[in-house]
């Protein structure tokens, strides 16, 4: 089992870690950021994570920068609330990494992946309702509209209501239990996806609330960002990629403005100075070598963003 950070070097020169500055690593997933921005510049990295098995992992990697990294245990969309209880209000860098991480996919017994049986259970933190909660438990309607909203599934009818024949039978309580019902209940994916990757994706992001959560992350992160910060994020499907597109767009003022002929351009702060700048006008995408080495690169975006200096954003 190993982690192998998406990007790792992109991530580094566009975050561009310096001397004496605070940064958040908001995912510390498997430590690949954090390892490498610690030892980029002698900088204090705050690293948090709603995994609790990830911040075990992360002990170690703080004893070997004793004062520098400091973990703490819990979403990063409650980032200011955490950092502000610890003293923190400002922060130079965010970096955010919006996969699962490798340990996650790779530890049958949290349930994530489809690639070897488990519990169907996909909660990051371990608590709250689960996978198979939802599996067994939604309407078929509700579930349908879940796995075509949250996976963008075209097949989310057939698959919700072979889920629901499936369950009465028995109650699905395994990975691969559910990956055989979606596989024999819709047509091979001629790009050679396996049938249940949508679904999977669907559950995840329901059970953890993941769009929300990112959403709550980039306002918290805009927040905190001194003069000059940047926020790196890089996620790995449309719709949370979406999300971060629009959020820095507008935060650097790079949303659609209204015509010269509409009289909403005639409002007062319509034509407010952003405060943000957009460094990344196309999402980075990681190369062909990459994708070769490491698959789980493939659907990678990276989209970064930074604070204008004071006096440029006055």
């Amino acid at each position: 089992m190993s982690h192998v950070p998406v990007l790792l070097h992109e991530v580094l020169a566009t975050l561009s870690p310096q001397a004496g500055e605070v940064i958040l690593d908001g995912t510390l997933g498997g430590g690949g950021y954090a390892s490498a921005i610690l030892d980029a510049a002698p900088c204090t990295l705050w690293a948090m994570d709603r995994d609790p098995d990830a911040i075990r992992r992360g002990a170690a990697l703080a004893a070997r920068h004793p004062g520098r990294l400091h973990l703490i245990e819990g979403r990063f969309g409650d980032m200011a609330e955490h950092l502000a209880a610890r003293g923190v209000s400002r922060l130079d860098g965010v970096v955010l990494d919006l996969g699962v991480s490798s340990f996650q996919l790779d530890e049958a017994h949290r349930g994530f992946s489809f690639r070897s049986d488990g519990p169907l259970d996909m909660r990051m933190e371990m608590a709250g309702p689960s996978a198979a909660d939802l599996v067994n438990g939604l309407p078929e309607r509700e579930l349908a509209d879940l796995i075509w909203e949250l996976g963008e599934e075209r097949h989310s009818r057939r698959i919700a209501r072979a889920i629901v024949a499936a369950r009465a039978e028995a109650p699905i309580t395994t990975t691969l239990r559910l990956a055989e019902i979606i596989r024999a209940s819709v047509p091979r994916d001629p790009s050679g996806l396996h049938p249940a990757t949508r679904a999977f994706q669907a559950l995840r992001i329901r059970v953890n609330d993941e769009l929300g959560e990112v959403s709550r992350a980039l306002e918290s992160a805009l927040s905190l960002m001194a003069p000059d910060g940047r926020i790196v994020v890089v996620s790995f499907h449309s719709l949370e990629d979406r999300l971060v597109k629009r959020a820095f767009q507008t935060a650097a003022g790079r949303t659609p403005g209204a015509s010269r002929h509409d009289p909403r351009s005639l409002l007062p702060g319509a034509e407010a100075p952003a405060g943000f700048r957009l460094l990344t006008p196309r999402s980075i995408r990681p190369s062909d070598s990459e994708c070769a080495a490491n698959p789980r690169a493939r659907s990678a975006h990276l989209r970064a963003l930074q604070r204008l200096p004071e006096s440029a954003a006055a």
